[in-house]
């Protein structure tokens, strides 16, 4: 990547994939002239002309190499009794100081009171703003704006800061994720954050391309993010710690169903092993799509010759992807039944590995990308592409492997990519945790009510698809009293909220452990071996629980 290519990383002109190349140079040959930029010794990004992203695109660059698409997880409830209040933990002593807590997300208002320390200088210690086009992007990243603390300390003591760092959060779920992990207190609301003492740096990261979003179907008017750009901002982060020679924190509150629901895809694999690393605690939230009835589990025992899916469709979501996730040796022929009861297409597995099908039925067309063997999780996957499908009750009759048990998975989109009529009828709340908290070695952080003590009914519930317990524990994460993008404070709800506060918590333990030098190897493991053996837990339930993890952390 140089100045003169750097324009394609932001251009709808040409799409992204995700390659794994093991810091071997010559792999980059096999893609003729695109332009290519490098994420860390071992990953990297292609950018392809749009048109490459098509029907036959994941024939062409395999399942794993397109980028997936990760929503939002906070969001507001309609009804709030009573909110609950952070506060930081000064029994301990530990505050977080030193630390640094790295936000992924929709950026900050830096210009709130929280956000700014005593002298008026700002706590924020650096902004990359990926949506910000300029020369002034972090070394070797060629795209976004990056603003040091000295910059945004001089902003804001001018009277207009947004004219010299023009970056802010216009949606809030950054801003509300960076207060609770890091803000300083506001009496007059009752606030404060967990860390008061570490210094925050955010990544404002841009929004996923028309060319991805237009290919899973996902509608254009949604806060949607690249799986590559998310990448990015996590090295990002861990190049500025280790410049800085100070641990870290990275909160990562998004999410997606997309993938296998293993630990086993790209970014899992990319998070697992950035996890090991001294210095770097890894927080992910374990999505909102406990209470979504977006995921089927089918089982077809025999004699039973098949199981029967019924997917309701509503009248607004006529664009959308599904995937279908089999557990080999066993393999699943999958009949499509429309609404009026005909039959659409009947796709029968073979074992020439990889096949796609363009299916048209009046005015639908269903694109089907069909795996044996898929390359990271070695499952079986058929991932459908549906443009313009009508609404109605559509069956999938899914039949398994003669005297053998069969099993699969089905996950729609995570429901901000979809409405709420769009549903399967008898679905399955559990291995609903949003990729990447299936990851090993980071700490997965689902949500419950510190007020009822009850876990939150939308949290994304466990085991992984390949059994491992997960989530890792339970945090506060409903209505919890938030900063917002106009600094006033309001109840918001969601595990990216529960992600922050265990973010803050990580703080203080990298403090204890780095900084005090009382562990000096302190890594996400470690504190994911920390805050699991000391979570607190109930009679009421067996651990590791698929809802709970190990316990909760208050």
């Amino acid at each position: 990547m140089n100045d003169n290519e750097r324009f394609k990383i932001i251009s709808d002109d040409f799409a992204d994939i995700v390659i794994e190349y093991n810091n071997n140079m010559s792999y980059f040959e096999r893609f003729g002239e695109y332009s290519y930029n490098l994420i860390n010794d071992k990953y990297a990004i292609i950018h392809i002309p749009a048109e490459a992203l098509d029907e036959n695109a994941i024939r062409n660059f395999g399942y794993f190499a397109i980028p997936k698409c990760y929503g939002l997880l906070t969001y507001l409830k309609e009804q709030v009794e009573r909110e609950y209040t952070v506060r930081s933990f000064p029994e301990y002593n530990l505050t977080g100081s030193g630390v640094l807590v790295g936000i992924i997300d929709t950026g900050i208002v830096y210009t709130n009171p929280i956000f700014i320390n005593a002298d008026n200088t700002s706590k924020v210690k650096a902004i990359w703003d990926q949506t910000i086009d300029s020369g002034r992007y972090p070394e070797g990243m060629f795209y976004g704006t990056e603003y040091s603390q000295e910059e945004i300390s001089h902003a804001l003591a001018s009277e207009t800061p947004l004219q010299i760092v023009p970056s802010t959060d216009t949606i809030g779920q950054g801003t509300a994720m960076a207060g609770i992990a890091a803000g300083y207190q506001s009496e007059d609301n009752g606030f404060s954050g967990v860390a008061v003492g570490a210094e925050l740096v955010v990544v404002k990261l841009k929004q996923a391309k028309n060319n991805i979003m237009d290919f899973y179907g996902i509608p254009q008017d949604t806060y949607c993010y690249q799986m590559n750009d998310i990448m990015m901002g996590i090295q990002y982060l861990m190049n500025l710690s280790r410049r800085l020679n100070r641990p870290i924190v990275i909160c990562v509150g998004l999410g997606s169903s997309q993938g296998s629901h293993k630990g086993e895809d790209i970014m899992s694999n990319y998070l697992t092993e950035s996890a090991t690393a001294a210095g770097i605690a890894i927080v992910v939230a374990a999505g909102n799509e406990g209470d979504t009835s977006h995921h089927y589990f089918g089982e077809i025992v025999p004699p039973e010759p098949y199981d029967l899916v019924e997917l309701k469709v509503g009248p607004l979501d006529r664009y959308f992807s599904m995937e279908l996730w089999g557990y080999l040796p066993n393999v699943v022929t999958v009949e499509i039944i429309n609404p009026d009861g005909d039959s659409v297409a009947v796709l029968r597995p073979d074992f020439v590995g990889q096949r796609n099908y363009t299916i048209e039925y009046q005015e639908m067309i269903i694109y089907v990308d069909s795996y044996i063997s898929e390359t990271y999780s070695e499952e079986q996957l058929i991932l459908f592409r549906f443009k313009n499908i009508p609404e109605g009750i559509w069956r999938f009759r899914t039949s398994g492997t003669y005297d053998l048990i069969s099993q699969y998975h089905i996950w729609l989109p995570i429901r901000n990519f979809l409405t709420s009529e769009t549903y399967f009828h008898y679905a399955n709340p559990f291995t609903t945790i949003s990729i990447p908290g299936n990851a090993l070695n980071i700490l997965t952080t689902t949500s419950y009510n510190p007020i009822s003590r009850e876990l939150s009914e939308s949290a994304g519930r466990g085991f992984t698809a390949s059994f491992v317990p997960k989530p890792d524990i339970a945090a506060p994460g409903e209505h919890i009293l938030v900063p917002t993008i106009i600094n006033t404070f309001i109840p918001l709800s969601g595990t990216s909220l529960a992600s922050a506060f265990a973010g803050g918590i990580s703080a203080g333990l990298l403090e204890w452990g780095i900084l005090q030098g009382n562990m000096p190897g302190m890594n996400s493991i470690s504190i994911r071996y920390f805050l699991t053996n000391s979570a607190v837990r109930s009679n009421e339930h067996l651990y590791p629980n698929p809802g709970w993890g190990y316990g909760l952390i208050e």
